[in-house]
């Protein structure tokens, strides 16, 4: 049987209805099997298209730079230069062009989610997370937003609290109605888009809509804003763990 040939990324997307300039994405990783099951897992998706892999963080950036990929997937613990040092170089805040970076580790540590949003991270996943959440994290990196694995992100976002939002902090959640108040609530203890379609049995276009929704009414730019609105609010009880 003749094998089938492979369509590139824009071919893909065509033959699936979707855009013809897919989401190009960098994998950076020092191992291997870690980078080839991104890479198939990402690859699967027509709307995606992986332009390169790196063994190191110094050939990430070098790719980085000449490639201009929509979304870096940076491993924290790499050779020559690690995550924290690559997302900083590539999107800190002293970067001409800044790219968008999601930090994939298997390290679960407050310090280093700190420091990796800090640098300019608009993502921070761990490994062990779903292959959807994987999409997910890409797809709202290349729109420009933020999303946190939801393992640490009840931890994490219940700290920022009103040191880090204080004009937000001060707008209270009356501002919103009752279903966009529930939305944010499961924003904020690390329910995705599809799991707030679960839970509230809303369509994915009407979840997108409250947080845009959402968004505009408390000023906030992506949903880690959003969950750490509703944690220094009180809009989540202390104790909640979703």
């Amino acid at each position: 049987m003749a094998h089938r040939r492979r369509l590139p990324g824009a071919g893909r997307a065509r033959l699936f209805g979707v855009s013809d300039t897919p989401t190009r994405v960098l994998i950076a990783d020092d191992q291997r099997l870690v980078r080839s099951g991104f890479r198939m897992i990402l690859d699967a998706r027509p709307d995606i298209e992986v332009v390169g892999e790196a063994a190191d963080g110094a050939e990430c950036v070098e790719l980085a730079r000449r490639l201009r990929p929509d979304v870096c997937l940076v491993d924290i613990r790499m050779p020559e230069l690690d995550g924290l040092e690559v997302t900083r170089v590539l999107a800190g805040a002293a970067t001409a062009e800044p790219m968008r970076v999601v930090v994939v580790t298997t390290f679960d540590q407050d310090d280093y989610v700190h420091e990796a949003l800090r640098n300019g991270a608009c993502g921070f996943l761990l490994k062990d997370a779903s292959p959807a959440l994987l999409v997910e994290a890409v797809e709202a990196a290349h729109r420009g937003d933020a999303l946190i694995s939801p393992a640490v992100t009840v931890r994490l976002l219940h700290r920022l609290e009103t040191r880090e939002a204080p004009d937000r902090a001060r707008t209270p959640p009356a501002v919103l109605s009752e279903r966009e108040l529930g939305v944010a609530r499961l924003v904020a203890v690390g329910r995705t888009n599809q799991e707030i379609c679960a839970e509230l049995h809303l369509s994915l276009g009407t979840v997108k809509t409250h947080l845009t929704n959402i968004q505009s009414k408390l000023g906030t730019r992506n949903r880690v804003e959003i969950a750490a609105w509703a944690w220094s609010t009180g809009a989540v009880p202390a104790d909640h763990t979703g």
